[in-house]
């Protein structure tokens, strides 16, 4: 692909079912992710408070994480005590991508600190960077053989 390439013409490599939420945009600030030291408590306060439901709940990165939706939005949880204060519970933003692949090559060859390679975990791809100012970014794009809820909750449906 050349930089001389339009964002609609890059859209227009990759197949319709690959973007979510009946969308052709290809990022998507899906969602926030919290450590929780009582992850059943921070669910609580969540679902009393502001209505949120869980979507998932199950193994994923090596330890239980909960996806939770509220409204429109979304809250990832790693059942885990914060580990940097200076980020007190939050762990990263997730962007979930159509292209993941695309997007590291572009990434890289513009320079871009990539620390590690594309991680694949149940099908799902991701890629941890660090943007401007420390914030930790989450870039992933689910995998077609996920489990029904969490297609669902990715915005596929059906």
């Amino acid at each position: 692909m050349t930089n001389s390439m339009t964002q609609h013409e890059l859209e227009a490599t990759f197949e319709p079912e690959r973007f979510p939420y009946g969308s052709s945009r290809r990022y998507h600030l899906q969602h926030i992710h919290l450590f929780a030291s009582d992850l059943d408590k921070s669910i609580a306060f969540y679902t009393t408070w502001f209505d949120g439901e869980v979507a998932w709940d199950g193994a994923y990165a090596g330890s239980r994480n909960v996806f939770m939706k509220i409204g429109l939005g979304a809250l990832h949880f790693y059942e885990q005590q914060p580990r940097d204060l200076g980020r007190n519970a939050v762990h990263h933003l997730g962007i979930q991508v159509v292209g993941l692949e695309d997007l590291y090559d572009r990434m890289g060859n513009a320079g871009i600190e990539l620390r590690k390679p594309i991680q694949d975990s149940n099908g799902s791809k991701y890629f941890m960077l660090e943007a401007p100012d420390g914030v930790l970014l989450e870039l992933f794009e689910p995998g077609a053989d996920r489990e029904k809820e969490a297609r669902n909750y990715y915005g596929f449906p059906g």
